[in-house]
């Protein structure tokens, strides 16, 4: 599969731990504390899942620990797209907990394009420069 498909698929993924988290946590933090905490949980486990999947022909040349804090710093620029839309939504609509997920998905899509463009320029670099073309 292509990497951008695959890493849509670590992101589906990735919004179900969010979400997941972000309910978890509803009861006893703000919507906006939690979310927080959700985020970086969602970021953990798509790094785990891109670097086996989407670009598991890349590779960083540094340790896991400093490629994951690469990856965070730039699941940053999509995060905060994505923080955004979310807190911007659950403020203009009062969204109650049931509808935070609904906040999670639109504000995870918005930031998706930007996390890929930057994972793939400043993360996980191709071994063979070929690899990261498009195919036909």
């Amino acid at each position: 599969m292509k990497p951008l498909v695959l890493f849509a698929v670590a992101g589906v993924v990735g919004y179900v731990v969010d979400a997941g988290v972000l309910l978890a946590l509803a009861a006893f933090a703000d919507p906006y504390l939690g979310r927080i905490a959700s985020f970086c949980a969602a970021v953990l486990t798509t790094w785990l899942i891109n670097r086996r999947l989407a670009f598991r022909n890349a590779a960083s040349g540094v340790r896991k620990r400093t490629e994951f804090l690469r990856y965070f710093a730039t699941s940053a620029g999509g995060g905060a797209v994505n923080l955004a839309i979310y807190s911007l939504l659950v403020y203009v609509f009062d969204l109650g907990r049931i509808w935070l997920p609904a906040a999670v998905a639109a504000g995870s899509l918005a930031g998706m394009l930007v996390n890929f463009s930057l994972s793939k320029r400043f993360v996980f670099i191709a071994r063979n420069p070929q690899e990261s073309q498009p195919g036909p």
